[in-house]
């Protein structure tokens, strides 16, 4: 039988941690969230794999290491809200939440909406909203947030995700055409003002609605 909470701390120590990302609190969050809860059963021996795995829909959960690297860019902090645009497992919502105050996340596949609630219920996170629709206007009614994280990527930023961020909020998102994305962190630094840089090359699923 596979000790997941020894994987869990390894996957931790080598795929994350020494790649660089040193934060306690990221890295915490990282050891307490049971990835292998969120990832098909055929593939529980995997869950600690140092890759992206597939779920259900033709969709994915991110490597963990990916995971790490846009939590620890969007700051998070206790109190922040944040808005997640694709939830998949829920897997990175859950540690988002392990973080931040309140985590909204929108799924355009009702049906792994459907199933990242129930699975998020009964582990227990409390603070996550899961909404079925389309991220790419983002959540205009709960805006501004501290943070907007997408696990899809487009060729542009999508306006609504810029103007619903806060002053001083982040937006880690895939940005560029599919083969050719980088992971970038925006922040918006006025009313009308943003920086943005680039941290590492990705390769995630083009973002599907209005905007791409």
């Amino acid at each position: 039988m596979i000790d997941y909470q020894a994987a869990r701390l390894s996957m931790v120590d080598y795929q994350i941690a020494r790649r660089g990302i040193t934060e306690l609190a990221v890295l915490e969050a990282m050891a307490a969230v049971p990835r292998e809860e969120f990832v098909p059963k055929a593939l529980r021996d995997r869950a600690y794999d140092d890759t992206a795995l597939p779920i259900d829909n033709d969709q994915t959960i991110s490597q963990p290491y990916i995971v790490a690297l846009m939590t620890w860019a969007a700051e998070l902090k206790g109190g922040h809200k944040v808005l997640e645009i694709g939830t998949g497992s829920g897997y990175a919502a859950a540690v988002m939440a392990k973080l931040a105050g309140h985590v909204i996340t929108i799924e355009r596949i009702a049906s792994l909406a459907e199933t990242a609630r129930m699975r998020l219920q009964r582990l227990g996170y409390a603070n996550i909203d899961v909404m079925s629709g389309d991220g790419s206007a983002g959540c205009e009614a709960e805006a501004p947030f501290d943070a907007i994280l997408s696990a899809a990527g487009t060729r542009t930023v999508p306006p609504a995700w810029k103007e619903q961020l806060a002053i001083g909020g982040r937006l880690i998102m895939p940005l560029g055409p599919f083969g050719d994305q980088q992971l970038v962190k925006i922040v918006r630094t006025g009313k009308t003002d943003y920086t943005q840089k680039t941290l590492v090359a990705v390769r995630f699923v083009p973002l599907v609605g209005g905007t791409r």
